[in-house]
């Protein structure tokens, strides 16, 4: 094989070419927290269960309550709490292959789409849907910090909107080493003032559960019946993105090993599909609180957890500390998610923009797009209509998570059909790989003209199930017709040393990038065609000539894999 697309030895590169004019910023940058890139085994030093604590304090949001709430006011405690079971069942099920294979291969959501049915920038339109979820949430927490505040100190609600915006701007600058400490130190005290209202008015007043039960929403039915379940669970599954945040944290953790494969495994699940327990439970919380203050503040407000807590505290402490107390359970909440929301966000908009322009212009930019389109959400009351716009994403969102999950379960691991180690560097991908573009586009496109009522009112409430059984079908039926063909463009990445070590993780024999002049990881590299050295996945993302990108060639599988 020619030298200079299989070197013999890592070692220095050869002299580099002028460095295309975004490499500077690009790496400085991205190596605070590896953004856009594999994270490498010298940069994962925390635990497993320092990981999974991180990673779970990010779903520290109050929307849960919310949605707990408005789906029990509309359709009854029983169907909400069918619903909510229903959607969390799913949730884990997919979220399972997602968050193995980031913890696994320590790569973020979108590097796995991009291998796992999409291709390099067929995995674009994803990334635009995953920014919007950050977005969309961003903007319901907003909205919740911005009632408390109001409680609290009187605000209006267009300022507290704007405070809730900006205070996150001085901690989502800072990368993984900042969040890990805020959601650590954080995480109990958001614990206690969520759970000690809740066991006090159980113990205190056993009646609040029997009309809890009883409740039978607004219209005054509440009977058990399909539609109900399912345009609730409808509303529960726009949740089911959130495994992408899990992922941007989860992709920090330590190699797998003899001596740690309970712990990983244990944290694995509690951070990754685990989320979504803790988040079902929140949402039955919500429920209950909504009823309990129900007669209090009625129906739009129940739907408010700032009420819901007020509500509860004022059974239990001094009138003086209720509101303070609420409205602190509420900002440390906002701020807990967030910066989660904010983080991932400008990850997933300036991933995206990267890849189409062959230009990093800095996540920081993309932190203020991300934070200029929630706060226009704020200002127009999404608030109101919030299980309108849930429904709608929800549809979106699954198609994109059910595809890629199915890819990882049934194509990588039962057809054999995709490659079993996920592949995201630019050369070694199509550009679009029909199997899962067509499954997701198939699948959005149809649950969403169900879900406007294009094929009547009798299957509206169904559109969450016809974007779930159309990616899950479609996904491997395209494999299967495409030959896996599209998966990889080469198969040979042009460096000897095997990608995955004897235990499987990815290797840590490191490289000098000849065009940043960085040293990173072997997973993080490929061989250059014109010299005999290797370049990173970035610099080949910002290559516009595409003079240090790989030719097509035959895909024999890669070493290691």
């Amino acid at each position: 094989m020619d030298t200079r697309t299989q070197l013999a030895e890592p070692s220095p590169p050869d002299p580099a070419p002028p460095a295309v004019p975004d490499e500077p910023q690009a790496v400085r940058e991205t190596l605070e927290d590896y953004t856009l890139r594999f994270a490498p085994r010298s940069y994962r030093r925390w635990t497993p269960m320092v990981v999974a604590t991180t990673a779970l304090g990010g779903i520290a949001y109050m929307a849960d309550f919310s949605i707990g709430a408005g789906i029990a006011m509309a359709h009854g405690t029983g169907n909400a709490l069918v619903a909510i079971t229903v959607a969390a069942a799913l949730i884990f099920i997919t979220g399972f292959p997602l968050a193995y294979y980031a913890a696994r291969y320590n790569i973020d959501l979108d590097l796995i789409t991009r291998g796992s049915g999409f291709g390099y920038y067929g995995s674009v339109l994803t990334g635009v849907i995953f920014a919007s979820f950050t977005v969309i949430f961003f903007a319901l927490e907003g909205a919740i910090m911005a009632q408390g505040l109001k409680l609290g100190f009187g605000l209006p609600l267009w300022l507290g909107y704007a405070v809730s915006t900006l205070m996150v701007i001085p901690l989502v600058i800072y990368g993984m080493k900042a969040l890990s400490k805020l959601q650590v130190w954080t995480t109990p005290v958001w614990l206690l003032l969520m759970i000690g209202p809740l066991v006090y008015l159980v113990a205190t007043d056993p009646g609040t559960v029997d009309s809890f039960l009883a409740y039978a929403g607004t219209d005054g039915e509440g009977s058990l019946n399909t539609a109900s379940v399912l345009l609730g669970a409808g509303v529960c599954l726009s949740l089911i993105a959130q495994i992408g945040e899990q992922i941007d944290y989860l992709r920090f953790m330590p190699p797998k090993t003899e001596a740690n494969r309970r712990s990983w495994w244990t944290a694995m699940v509690m951070a990754g599909p685990g989320w979504v327990v803790l988040g079902a439970i929140k949402q039955a919380i919500g429920v209950f609180l909504a009823v309990y203050i129900l007669s209090e503040v009625g129906p739009a407000a129940a739907t408010e957890p700032i009420q819901q807590f007020r509500g509860a505290f004022d059974a239990m402490m001094p009138s003086w500390l209720v509101v303070p107390l609420a409205v602190v359970l509420v900002v440390i909440s906002q701020i807990k998610i967030n910066v989660t929301n904010a983080y991932s966000g400008s990850l997933a908009w300036t991933n995206s923009f990267t890849r189409v322009t062959k230009h990093y212009p800095g996540r920081m930019i993309f932190v203020l797009v991300n934070l200029a389109f929630a706060l226009i959400l704020m200002e127009a009351d999404m608030f109101s209509f919030l299980n309108s716009i849930l429904g709608f994403y929800s549809n979106c969102a699954i198609a994109w998570v059910v595809t890629v999950a199915t890819d990882i379960g049934v194509n990588k691991y039962l057809l054999k059909l995709s490659p079993h180690a996920p592949e995201f560097r630019r050369g070694m991908l199509y550009a679009v790989n029909p199997v899962g573009v067509t499954a997701f586009t198939a699948a959005s496109g149809l649950s969403i003209a169900m879900y406007f009522h294009a094929f009547g009112d009798t299957v509206q409430p169904y559109s969450p199930v016809a974007a779930v059984v159309i990616a899950f079908v479609l996904t491997p039926v395209m494999a299967i017709v495409t030959r896996g063909r599209y998966y990889l463009r080469r198969g040979d990445d042009g460096i000897p040393v095997p990608l995955l070590d004897a235990e499987g993780n990815p290797s840590a024999v490191t490289y000098d990038c000849h065009v940043c002049r960085q040293t990173f990881e072997r997973p993080d590299l490929a061989a250059c065609p014109a010299h005999d050295a290797v370049v990173c996945s970035l610099c080949l993302s910002t290559d516009k000539a595409g003079d240090h990108v790989l030719p097509a060639a035959p895909p024999v599988p890669l070493s290691g894999t």
